[in-house]
């Protein structure tokens, strides 16, 4: 697998759905001039959802989805009719992916199992019909609850990797050569400040970490590059 095809680290903006408002319908039927309320609830917004895959093993399939958006719950009507619930978005993520704040960099979640699945954003409840809010002094309400708001938020998926395989030596020792010979990648040369990881093809599915030396001389007073200088 190319290099480039190798993501570990994505950013996306998630939002759930918004509840759905209640319906402040009054019965109107022949003969019956007094129906009374009959609105009915609004539907719940879409959940944003986070499922572990153990057949995924690189977050590259959502490295050109930047944004995951739930939809809205539907609106109650009448005959105490509930609205539509709103669709649920669900994430693929291999295992070990973790889960943080995009713009604090908070830890939130992390999935570590196949099959488990964390709600991220959870949708907003609909609004209650003005069924509800019926009184023997007001058995009429020409009112209804709105839905709750959708929730929003930025986060930062990045992939937990454990290297089968660990090359570990200083520079121009002939790793990133080896990694070229052995696998389909095409390593950055050089690849001293940042450690690299390949898949490699074997009797099974091998991931292999470029690791080098990094030495730090007394004169030099640069360290490691910061991470939003990797890219």
């Amino acid at each position: 697998m190319p290099s480039s095809n190798f993501i570990d680290q994505v950013k996306l903006y998630c939002r759930s759905g918004k509840g759905g408002a209640g319906s402040a319908h009054l019965h109107r039927a022949k003969y019956l001039p007094k129906g009374g309320p009959d609105g009915g609830d609004g539907g719940r917004g879409g959940h944003v959802i986070l499922e572990g895959n153990r057949n995924l093993w690189t977050l590259l399939h959502l490295k050109y989805q930047k944004h995951v958006l739930a939809t809205d719950g539907g609106c109650g009507s009448e005959s105490r009719s509930f609205g539509k619930s709103g669709e649920d978005k669900t994430i693929q993520v291999p295992c070990g992916t973790v889960v943080y704040d995009g713009e604090t960099g908070e830890y939130i979640t992390e999935v570590k199992e196949h099959g488990e699945r964390i709600v991220l954003l959870k949708g907003g409840r609909g609004g209650l019909g003005n069924w509800h809010f019926r009184t023997a002094t007001n058995q009429a309400p020409r009112y209804a609850q709105p839905g709750e708001p959708a929730q929003e938020k930025n986060i930062v998926l990045q992939l937990k990797v454990l290297a089968d395989v660990g090359l570990v030596g200083f520079p121009n020792a002939g790793k990133s050569t080896l990694l070229s010979v052995v696998s389909a990648a095409n390593p950055r040369l050089p690849t001293i400040l940042l450690p690299h990881s390949f898949l490699i093809w074997a009797s099974s599915l091998t991931t292999m970490a470029n690791l080098s030396v990094w030495q730090t001389y007394r004169e030099s007073s640069k360290g490691l590059p910061k991470e939003k200088d990797w890219d």
